[in-house]
């Protein structure tokens, strides 16, 4: 994005606010992108290569996502320039904090995203004096955990089945392979060795492992506790392969959770699974999607399959303020129901319509978005055209 200006359209951004701080060298931005439905509501993450055009294009996800699931928060995301495990983190998350002052509570809600921690949340709402002002805290704090929780990749899995219910295949006989094995990653794979699928293939950023016959999922979550993305080099017998060998292995059910843009058309190509649930944000390429409908591979969107993030932070939205703890249990039992309801309802659009799944969903968010901005007097309606 050269010109921020150049890219805003019928939807937004409505604001990007580009802050700085010379002490600390924290560099960072903030995109609202649409608040039609309600406040900006997205998570936070941080990166060296974090831009402008990647925090813009993840808010526009943000706005669908919230849609999709139908719950009245707007799309907004915001990202900070720099390396997460720096020694000078904390500095920098307040400096972000400081500079965000205005927007910060009022327009946007801090929350996390790759980098951030639940107690980065807690320096985050520490530095603004008010602990409504991010959400994802930990516990103690009386904040919704959610990388504790594993929210998303519960969410992920739940899609998952419902999709595979619908090509007739059951998930408790299923293969399964998983691109990322952090947060989302990890309460994916455990969740799928709930419902009695074998998970066949991880990888990290240090590398891939496959074995045909399954990969013990504990040993993994153990190891990963441990040693991070290096996991994959401590487990018993098993080759390293190469970043990339886990989207072609042969599987039922491949859930790329890592970054966007890793499935490209070639790749895409070459993947043999049945059915694609995103658990990464933007992780495929239009062309890829093109690919893998053409190859009649089921794809859910990564706005819905991997909501159970924000179904969450809706919850801990509505609970910033409680001097009650909302309830693990509850949330839980939330997500699989907005995620379960969700992914049915798109796919009967998607065969309604002979769409792509992710055309089918973002019609479906788009209609909500636009009935939002038609009632708000923001674009006119058929009737007083």
């Amino acid at each position: 994005m050269t010109d921020p200006l150049t890219e805003i359209d019928e939807w937004g951004p409505e604001k990007i606010v580009v802050v700085s701080d010379a002490r600390t060298g924290m560099k960072g931005v903030l995109v609202i992108d649409n608040t039609a439905r309600g406040m900006g509501k997205g998570g936070t993450r941080m990166g060296p290569g974090v831009s402008v055009a990647e925090i813009a294009r993840l808010a526009r996800v943000m706005t669908w996502k919230w849609a999709g699931v139908d719950m009245f928060f707007g799309g907004a995301k915001a990202g900070i320039v720099g390396d997460p495990n720096a020694a000078d983190k904390e500095d920098i998350l307040r400096a972000f904090a400081r500079k965000l002052s205005n927007e910060v509570p009022r327009e946007y809600v801090l929350g996390l995203d790759m980098g951030l921690n639940e107690y980065d949340a807690a320096i985050l709402a520490d530095e603004l004096g008010d602990r409504g002002a991010a959400v994802g805290s930990p516990a103690e704090l009386g904040g919704v955990p959610y990388d504790q929780l594993g929210v998303t990749g519960f969410g992920v899995v739940e899609s998952a089945h419902v999709a595979a219910d619908r090509l007739g295949l059951a998930l408790s006989a299923s293969t399964v392979s998983i691109q990322g094995f952090g947060a989302v990653g990890t309460a994916a794979a455990r969740r799928f060795t709930e419902y009695g699928a074998t998970v066949v293939a991880i990888s990290t950023s240090a590398g891939a492992l496959h074995d045909p016959a399954g990969l013990d999922v504990e040993e993994l979550l153990t190891l990963a506790s441990r040693w991070g993305d290096d996991a994959v080099r401590h487990y018993r017998g098993q080759p390293v392969l190469p970043v990339g060998a886990e989207l072609t292995v042969a599987c039922d059910v491949l859930v790329p959770a890592a970054r966007q843009d890793t499935i490209d058309g070639p790749t895409a190509g070459e993947v043999k699974a049945k059915l694609v649930v995103e658990g990464a944000n933007l992780p495929a390429s239009q062309q890829a999607l093109e690919v893998l409908a053409e190859r009649k591979i089921l794809v859910i969107p990564d706005f819905v399959a991997n909501a159970g993030g924000i179904v969450a932070a809706g919850v801990a939205m509505e609970a910033r303020y409680s001097p009650f703890r909302p309830d693990p249990d509850a949330i839980l039992t939330l997500v699989a129901k907005r995620i379960r309801a969700n992914t049915a309802d798109v796919l009967d659009e998607s065969d309604a319509t002979a769409a792509l799944p992710h055309d089918a969903a973002r019609s479906i968010a788009q209609s909500r978005v636009r009935a939002a901005m038609t009632a708000r007097g923001q674009i006119r309606s058929e009737l007083t055209a």
